[in-house]
């Protein structure tokens, strides 16, 4: 009798038609925690020695702030991706990008026009408190500056996908490389670890020397980070990979090797985080923190960069994955509602900020009261814009 190897036998099925998945409740609860992460990121981000916007600060928000900062938005393009290749090859590409211009497109250039103006116009009020919204609004649309704030991630999420489809016509099998060692990640996460931070340092490495950390592309509300563009399509194209075919049995399996070694995953996301933070150290204490910086410290410490990014990353997916239970928990209960809460959150956690900024409290009570307040308003307003009328199929 001839046997086939685990890697092999689900390797002869990956190209099988298509069909529609389940909803995997690990990955439901790892965006939906991404999303508490993103909230929480921008409820302390004033209290930080760098986002110093608030008479209080505390370092324990900088130890916060410096791990998602290098994490949470490369994985949300990660967790984007998985779904992506199979929804591509379900749909014709005509219906495939009305869905992306609707769940997308529409959203962005909604919040562009109201959700970014509301947020930015809290912190113009704190500076020019006679300000009005409508001269501020007319002035931010026509002459600029335009921020994006959070919502950058749509646009650019959206043309990620446009940029999949395109990929996907020229050959179905360009993921096929990056989706064995997916399934190789089954028993030999570490493999898939290795593929991922040297594909990072390969793409962000460069262009932090070339561009440095500050610069962005903008153009009207379209910004993204010149240094990480590369790097958050090398995670949306390997997430892709993964969720090409038969990522239930690689990397992201339950039954997997992922999962059980958890605890050294956090081990291993720990070593890089602290030499980061000596890095930081060496650039304020000893460098007496030159700018521009040397490129000799902006590769060591974006080495480290990528190496955490990409163990984090898997750290979490193993916590979640590990997880048997059905629930609902809190992040079940909020999964509807996760993606709007992203797109609405950010004028509520900034216009708390604005309230809370002449009260001498503790930065950490600051925090707390801003994020929680921002948490529950944006989960309210969510649930009661996806009870108009089509919004469901946005939100």
């Amino acid at each position: 009798m001839i046997t086939m190897s685990h890697s092999a036998t689900i390797g002869a099925e990956a190209h099988a038609a298509p069909k529609a998945r389940a909803r995997n409740l690990s990955l439901d609860r790892t965006r939906t925690f991404l999303t508490l992460v993103v909230l929480l990121h921008h409820a302390v981000l004033p209290y930080t020695h760098f986002g110093h916007t608030d008479p209080a600060s505390w370092i324990g928000f900088d130890v916060v702030v410096l791990a998602t900062d290098s994490f949470f938005m490369a994985m949300f393009f990660f967790l984007s991706g998985l779904f992506t290749w199979s929804g591509i090859a379900r749909k014709a590409p005509q219906v495939f990008l009305r869905d992306r211009l609707l769940r997308l497109g529409l959203p962005f250039v909604i919040a562009a026009f109201t959700v970014i103006p509301l947020a930015y116009y809290a912190i113009a009020l704190r500076a020019d408190p006679e300000l009005s919204f409508a001269s501020f609004w007319w002035k931010t649309i026509t002459s600029g500056p335009w921020p994006s704030g959070p919502i950058w991630f749509v646009w650019v999420l959206l043309a990620f996908d446009l940029t999949a489809s395109l990929l996907y016509r020229v050959s179905a099998h360009l993921v096929d490389p990056v989706n064995r060692v997916s399934l190789r990640g089954f028993d030999q996460p570490a493999v898939f670890w290795l593929l991922l931070v040297v594909v990072t340092a390969i793409v962000y490495v460069p262009a932090l020397l070339y561009f440095g950390g500050s610069k962005w592309f903008e153009l009207g509300p379209f910004s993204v980070q010149a240094s990480r563009i590369l790097l958050y399509f090398a995670y949306f194209f390997i997430g892709v990979s993964v969720g090409a075919a038969n990522f239930d049995r690689g990397i992201l399996s339950s039954d997997g090797q992922l999962p059980k070694s958890r605890w050294t995953w956090v081990i291993v996301t720990l070593i890089p985080y602290c030499l980061m933070w000596v890095m930081i150290y060496i650039k304020r204490e000893i460098l007496g923190n030159p700018d521009p910086q040397p490129h000799w410290y902006q590769a060591i410490y974006s080495t480290f960069f990528v190496l955490f990014s990409g163990s984090i990353l898997l750290a979490i997916l193993a916590f979640f994955l590990h997880q048997k239970s059905p629930g609902p928990n809190l992040l079940d209960r909020m999964q509807a509602d996760a993606y709007g809460m992203f797109l609405v959150h950010y004028p509520i956690a900034l216009w708390i900020q604005y309230a809370l900024f002449d009260y001498g409290w503790p930065a950490i009570v600051k925090a707390a009261i801003g994020f929680v307040l921002t948490v529950i308003l944006s989960w309210v307003l969510t649930g009661a814009l996806r009870k108009i009328p089509g919004a469901s199929h946005v939100l």
